[in-house]
């Protein structure tokens, strides 16, 4: 790679200054790879994820158990549908090495392509062919279809020692519950999870090159993977400065002094591999930073372009590799051996390694590169105390420490606040001590936990007949002692599960001599105090270290003598002699070595599944039948739907119990609520049709809440006959709303746009009804003027003549005739809806007198500036005005909510707010009756005003969103209006029914930016702009997590290239095209950007010239 010039341009920054030393904001990174995570699984074509996930496995039993997990990924919206899962595991289960292990992962992930059945290309395979030799041209057409493809590969395989009671499960599987409180109702977050979260920002760095990115099972590197940088047609290894004592233990990475790369101080090309360097290697080999520190191998190597072609022609030719590797019993390191191929300082050393000659042949002309990611988190799984450390130590506050768990009274139970507790079941009578960890388990009365312990898929057998005093008084006695592991194993062959037990800090690998310790207590102490004899544990015969791995000490047994045992063997039971000795002898006993090579994974995934299943119908009884259904039940019933015998009948029968749920709450219970519970009770229970047909109420019942909403008595005005109502019955019900008297005259409403900073969406009804709503908008002209408005005058020829923009016109006789529900097709329900919530279709005064109605709208089609809302304000106030009704503007902005549920669109009240009162403006609502509107003013310094003007552009992205174009019937502005108001709502109808079925990540998301807009309030009184486009970025990544089609492509693309001139971007209203805001980072950058997307053919945008309107 040439070395780049280094660039003038202010927008980037070459100056070699001293890396920062503060690692990364654990939760914020988190929250962004999570979000990223769900916008590439929910829209992979914006955003890409990976071709294939492939693990490695220890053997085909474990592979097996990796391929449910994946599948299980999959089913949650962990891993897009269309990405391949494959679990590989080492062939004939002996361990290869992680450098063989890769070369034969990548073959594995051929062949299952292969089996798959390929789309070649015949020409590419032409073309491969001839540029092959004989020996790989029968391996190029799967290079070249390999080559294109991006894949993620996660060394999982292995044995966890250092964490035994993670065996069973895989230890990157095992449950880390970071974020677990933002969705209470979904499945408890696992390692695996945030490792996928991290990798799909990585995903973007390799662009459209093919590649494939390494990481590791047993490490969380928290960064912001997006910004990293992989060079073209090379590997790379990514690396974080590090303490040189901590180095001394690990891999050392020796980077180049020159820089590589003009626009990145972080990538250098690599000089040399140093493995737990001494002190004198490291300065020899000038391994040490400048600031005293050198660079570790995080283990995550990427290979890009040209160095993925090698490796995958290598991987594809692997197999007589592999062969005389298993015939030699020698393993292959990927560390060690293999990314030695790619650094031609260790090419000699490498040659005298197992297969080192031919990994130099095959790898050996790409160069690999350092990427320096300085503020990497490095969290590492490597011991059962690092798990601990992990969820009680500085990232304590990330941890959701009750997730899916049926726990009791704290009068008839003692669990400690810091316990961590996960999808499982205590029964009264149990204590749990500080910082322990309970997962995947039952516990009926009688255990104690002590502090600092860890209890994996444990089911402890109980009488649920007894009374919580009964229980507590007759239950079994067990006490695990403080600092102690506890799991069960279900071993093929066996019906009992087998107990297991050790120390926290057991290391399994530690020999007899040398400090081998079981349960906390050296080995000797152990003998001694149980009497046991070493040829008990470990035979003569046995050529290996004695130590805990292999040390035959878990006895099969009915399950309460395996507990009698545990107490013994723990040291907590006098009994030496009695009969545990006699009874532990004589039982069939197995070791952590055994118990790992014959664990039952399909016997333990359906056990798994069918406890969660349990669980998550516990708490669905418990939410219908005492609760508020605050639960998000359509979220556990895919839970309760894993347990394939019962879990439909479990769904039924709470389908049975809604006709009463209405019944019992009908004073407090929304109904829009009890209906969407209803159709996801009839989604489960396989009842399309029915929930189809229930759907509709759901909407109706948004629409009669949000009319009850505006004042005492509206909803069940709307749903009267216009026939059966007087005009003095009106007047009586609705004093001053109507002048029954109509006296010619004429009136004129010219209203602004809006564009919103940030809080959308917590004005929409049904949220704005149940909970408070925070927004932060701005009313602006476009090109001068005020481009929304229309002119009402009265006529003497009765009825209503309504007119548009583009010349269409309707003349209604009867105004009685209007009558929801509208045509979709419609373009004039706007204004009918206007002349039901104003209450003139419900009086007579209209049989000797009309109206004339004309409207204009002079925005482009799909703006999203809030045309639609903003224009029925205008009517509405203008309807007002000529009946002599209340035009003020709080009254005004209530009936456009409720006409926009009559229209069938929905929508909340920002919009005609951000029309009606100038300025800039923090609007806050408070649920009741009637729905109270608080709109204060910002009192903008002329100061803010211009710099506002000055950096902030206001764009049309041309965009219409796919959905709307059904609708191009329509014709005329105000029609096009109509059609980007179609648009929002097929965004507002997946938003809305999210909300009903309380999707906790919607609710958090939609949360977070009412807090944003008293934020940003903050900002703009202080003058802080730069901090208001942070705020307008962070709300734009909420927008996509409540939807991400609310962009698309081009949208992307756009703001990819106006990031490096914004402090902040985000597109206004509902998104899915219209304008946008780009919020540069000063005036110059301002006006550079504009220039710049003026001159780019590829953006047809238009930048609008605009002023806040200040006042009417």
């Amino acid at each position: 790679m040439e070395m780049e010039t280094p660039s003038a341009d202010k927008r980037f920054s070459t100056t070699k200054q001293r890396p920062n030393r503060r690692k990364a904001d654990l939760a914020a990174v988190l929250r962004k790879s999570w979000y990223h995570l769900r916008l590439s699984v929910r829209h992979s074509d914006r955003v890409p994820t990976w071709d294939a996930i492939v693990l490695t496995a220890a053997s085909p039993q474990q592979a097996q158990l990796y391929d449910w997990q994946l599948s299980r990924a999959k089913r949650i919206g962990r891993i897009s549908a269309s990405t391949i899962t494959l679990a590989v595991p080492d062939p004939d289960g002996q361990r290869i090495g992680s450098g063989a292990a890769t070369l034969h992962a990548i073959l594995a992930l051929a062949a299952h392509y292969h089996k798959l059945g390929l789309p070649l290309d015949p020409e590419q395979v032409a073309t491969a062919g001839n540029n092959s030799t004989n020996n790989d041209a029968s391996h190029m057409p799967m290079v070249s279809f390999l080559a294109k493809k991006h894949i993620l590969l996660l060394h999982a395989g292995g044995d966890s020692k250092r964490v035994p009671w993670a065996n069973p499960m895989g230890k990157v599987f095992l449950p880390l519950p970071y974020m677990g409180a933002d969705d209470p109702d979904g499945p408890v977050p696992l390692l695996f999870e945030h490792v996928l979260a991290i990798a799909s920002c990585a995903r973007q760095a390799f662009k459209n090159e093919g590649g494939l990115f390494i990481m590791t099972g047993d490490v969380l590197p928290c960064f912001d993977a997006s910004t990293m940088i992989l060079p073209e047609d090379a590997s790379c290894i990514i690396t974080v400065p590090i303490t040189l004592d901590i180095a001394s233990n690990h891999g050392v990475i020796v980077a180049s002094q020159r820089e590589i790369m003009a626009k990145s101080y972080s990538v250098s090309l690599v000089d040399n591999l140093l493995q737990k360097p001494s002190m004198q290697e490291l300065v020899k080999y000038n391994a040490i930073l400048d600031d005293g520190r050198t660079l570790l191998d995080t283990g995550i190597i990427a290979a890009r372009g040209q160095a993925w072609v090698e490796l995958v022609k290598l991987s594809c030719s692997c197999e007589p590799l592999i062969l005389e590797l298993l015939k030699s019993r020698k393993e292959m390191s990927l560390y060690e051996d293999l990314v030695a191929a790619w650094v031609p300082a260790k090419h000699e050393w490498l040659q005298q390694r197992p297969l080192g000659q031919e990994l130099v042949s095959g790898l050996g002309k790409t160069k690999m590169f350092s990427y320096f990611a300085f503020d990497l988190l490095f969290l590492h799984f490597g011991t059962s105390s690092e798990v601990l450390d992990h969820l009680s130590g500085a990232s304590s506050g990330l941890v959701g420490r009750r997730h899916l768990c049926s726990i009791p009274a704290t009068t008839v139970s003692d669990i400690a606040a810091s316990a961590v507790v996960l999808s499982s079941k205590i029964a009264p009578g149990v204590s749990v001590g500080e910082d322990s960890l309970i997962y995947d388990s039952s516990i009926f009365s009688g255990v104690q936990i002590g502090s600092q312990c860890i209890v994996v898929g444990i089911n402890v057998p109980g009488d649920n007949g007894k009374t919580v005093e009964e229980t507590v008084e007759d239950s079994f006695r067990f006490m695990l002692p403080d600092r102690h592991c506890l799991w069960e194993v279900p071993l093929v062959g066996c019906i009992e599960r087998v107990i297991v037990y050790c120390g926290l800090h057991d290391n399994p690998k530690n020999s007899l001599s040398r400090d081998g310790t079981f349960c906390g207590r050296p080995w000797k102490k152990v003998l001694h105090d149980l009497g046991i004899q070493e040829t008990d544990l470990w035979s003569s015969t046995v050529m290996q270290d004695k130590c805990l791995w292999n040390a035959n000490i878990f006895a099969i047994l009915p399950y309460f003598e395996m507990l009698t045992l545990a107490t013994w063997l723990t040291g907590l039971s006098d009994q030496k002699t009695n009969y545990l000795l006699p009874l532990w002898k004589n039982a069939r006993r197995v070791s952590l070595e055994e118990l790992h090579q014959s664990i039952d994974f399909t016997k333990m995934c359906i056990g798994s599944s069918n406890h969660q299943a349990d669980l998550a119908a516990g708490i669905a009884k418990a939410c219908i039948n005492y609760g508020m259904l605050g639960r998000n039940l359509s979220q556990l019933c895919e839970e309760i739907l894993q347990n394939d015998v019962s879990g439909v009948d479990m769904c039924k029968d709470f389908l049975d119990l809604c006709p009463k749920l209405q019944e019992q709450n009908s004073k407090i219970l929304p109904k829009s609520r009890a209906y969407q519970v209803h159709v996801d009770l009839l989604r489960a229970c396989n009842d399309e049709a029915k929930a189809c047909e229930l759907e509709h109420k759901v909407w109706a019942a948004v629409a009669d809440e949000t009319a009850s909403a505006v004042k005492y008595g509206f909803k069940e005005y709307l749903l009267e006959s216009p026939s059966k109502m007087s005009a003095s019955t009106y007047q009586n019900k609705f004093d001053g709303c109507v002048d029954r008297f109509f006296h010619p005259r004429s009136v004129k409403v010219e209203l602004p746009v809006r564009v919103d900073f940030v809080g959308g969406w917590s004005d929409t009804p049904p949220w704005s009804l149940e909970r408070a709503g925070c927004v932060l908008n701005m009313a602006i002209n476009l090109e001068g003027s005020l481009p929304i408005g229309t002119i009402i005058e009265t006529t003497k020829t009765a009825g209503v003549l309504i007119s548009d923009d583009a010349g269409n016109q309707l003349h209604i006789e009867d105004v009685t005739s209007i009558a929801t529900p509208f045509d979709s097709n419609d373009p004039f329900r706007l204004v009918k809806s206007a002349l039901l919530v104003t209450g003139i279709v419900h009086d007579n005064s209209l049989e000797s007198i009309g109206l004339l109605i004309r409207t204009w709208a002079n925005v482009p089609r799909g703006s999203g500036l809030g045309t639609s809302s903003i224009l029925a304000a205008a009517v509405v106030k203008g309807l007002l005005q000529i009946t002599k009704g209340d035009e003020s503007n709080e009254n005004v902005a209530r009936l456009v909510l409720v006409l926009e549920q009559l229209m069938g669109t929905g929508g909340g009240w920002q919009d005609q707010i951000g029309g009606l009162y100038p300025g800039i403006k923090f609007t806050a609502s408070f649920p009741g009756i009637p729905l109270r509107l608080q709109v204060i003013p910002l009192l903008a310094s002329p100061q803010l005003i211009l710099e506002l003007q000055q950096r902030l552009l206001v764009i049309f992205t041309g965009q219409v969103c796919g959905p709307c174009f059904r609708f191009v019937l329509l014709t005329g502005l105000y029609a096009a209006n109509v059609l980007q108001v179609r648009l929002a709502h097929q965004v507002l109808h997946k938003v809305v029914t999210r909300y009903l079925q309380r999707d906790n990540l919607l609710v958090s998301s939609i949360k977070r930016l009412a807090e944003l807009a008293k934020i940003g309030r903050e900002a703009l009184m202080n003058c802080e702009i730069n901090e208001m486009g942070e705020i307008m970025l962070e709300a734009w990544r909420l927008h996509q997590e409540l939807d991400p089609h609310c962009s698309n492509k081009f949208v992307d693309r756009l703001f990819s290239f106006a990031d490096p001139y914004c402090s902040g971007y985000k597109l206004v209203g509902a998104g899915g095209g219209g304008f946008a805001l780009l919020l540069a980072k000063d005036a110059d950058c301002a006006k550079e950007l504009r220039q710049s997307l003026e001159a780019d053919s590829s953006f047809d945008v238009k930048i609008y010239d605009w002023k806040v309107f200040l006042q009417y």
